[in-house]
């Protein structure tokens, strides 16, 4: 055999390797990733289940804790296991411009119910970033337990901040966002400073003197499906939260627990295709099914607002003073670009400060 024949033979092989290979991947399912809790299986119920029901395609639905790491091991190996992710916008920015994240064409998305092109419907902020699709707004918030804090109900974040005027455990997500904006916030700035003061050594030195204040008063936590539990079994006094984990344990399961909207930090989920998912159409066609009017509806469940105006004014109107856009005055949005520059170094020097 010539050495031409053989070579082609060989790249022809080759060829037939490659193609089985991606047809294998093919035949995983579509493989859906969010967080667990009340706000997971909203999302199965008022979106995940009917995309399965209507398209006869299987879905399956994973957790995550959040944060790039997971997504980051699978694209630089390879090994695609996750094809649509439900991310945080402040880990949006970072996972974008490492290349993590397909880009989402805006002509996939559908015109609301009412009949609004998808560019008017969906609020500007939920589309800003080409790698993702706002689902919904959200806060992170502090709540109590009203059984357990005591006397002197907190009502600022000044408060949270203050162990002798309220004593007892707080209990902080295990990352520098939030909790380095929070610090400065309780510290006196002004909230259109936090940003410009925090990229400054000075900044970041003031944020973790104000945390050294609360340190030996702090649990911390990974995920937040944590923090409801947290408050419920006595494990922390006050607790920082996603908003919407705290309104469910308060409307389904009577928990005597009260939000604190002082200096909010209001941020959005977004969905988005992992780098190199080899179910990338079908992760296209169930983002345009999932953003639709209706199954953006269901997240004032869990008191989240929806990314979209025609879902947002089909909200039962006693769920709307629950919702972040109701205390928008009362706090300020997170900069997901300012943590996209710095988010790498500032959790290398929060994790260093974890160690002191």
């Amino acid at each position: 055999m010539n050495r031409t024949l053989k070579t082609l033979l060989g790249t022809t092989v080759l060829a037939g390797l490659v193609i089985a290979g991606q047809a294998r991947a093919q035949e995983r399912p579509l493989t859906v990733v969010s967080f667990g809790g009340a706000y997971g299986a909203t999302q199965k119920k008022h979106q995940v289940d009917p995309y399965a029901a209507e398209t006869g395609k299987k879905v399956v639905m994973e957790s995550y804790a959040g944060g790039v790491a997971e997504m980051t091991a699978q694209v630089q190996s390879g090994n695609i296991q996750w094809d649509v992710v439900d991310i945080e916008s402040i880990d949006l920015e970072r996972a974008c411009a490492e290349g993590l994240l397909e880009v989402i064409p805006r002509d996939i998305l559908l015109p609301g119910d009412d009949g609004t092109p998808a560019k008017e419907d969906f609020f500007p902020v939920t589309l800003e970033n080409e790698c993702g699709i706002g689902v919904m707004l959200w806060g992170n918030i502090f709540a109590y337990n009203n059984e357990t804090v005591g006397n002197v109900k907190p009502t600022t974040l000044e408060d949270f901040f203050n162990v002798e005027k309220i004593p007892g455990k707080r209990a902080l997500r295990k990352r520098p966002q939030v909790n380095m904006e929070w610090a400065l916030l309780a510290d006196g700035v002004a909230p259109e400073k936090v940003y410009d003061l925090l990229a400054t050594p000075e900044g970041q030195a003031r944020a973790f003197a104000k945390l050294d204040t609360i340190k030996d008063h702090v649990v911390w936590y990974d995920s937040w499906s944590q923090a409801p539990q947290l408050l419920n079994d006595g494990g922390a006094v006050m607790v920082q939260s996603a908003n919407g984990r705290i309104y469910n344990a308060i409307a389904d399961e009577n928990r005597p627990f009260t939000i604190v909207w002082d200096n909010t930090l209001f941020d959005m989920d977004v969905w988005s295709i992992l780098k190199g998912s080899p179910n990338k159409e079908q992760a296209l066609e169930f983002i345009a099914f999932t953003t639709r009017t209706k199954p953006l509806v269901g997240f004032q469940d869990v008191a989240y607002g929806p990314a979209r105006k025609s879902s947002q004014a089909l909200v039962d109107p006693d769920v709307l003073p629950h919702l972040p856009s109701s205390h928008l005055d009362k706090g300020m949005k997170a900069n997901n670009v300012f943590w996209a520059d710095y988010g790498e170094s500032l959790t290398e020097k929060f994790n260093e400060w974890l160690l002191k």
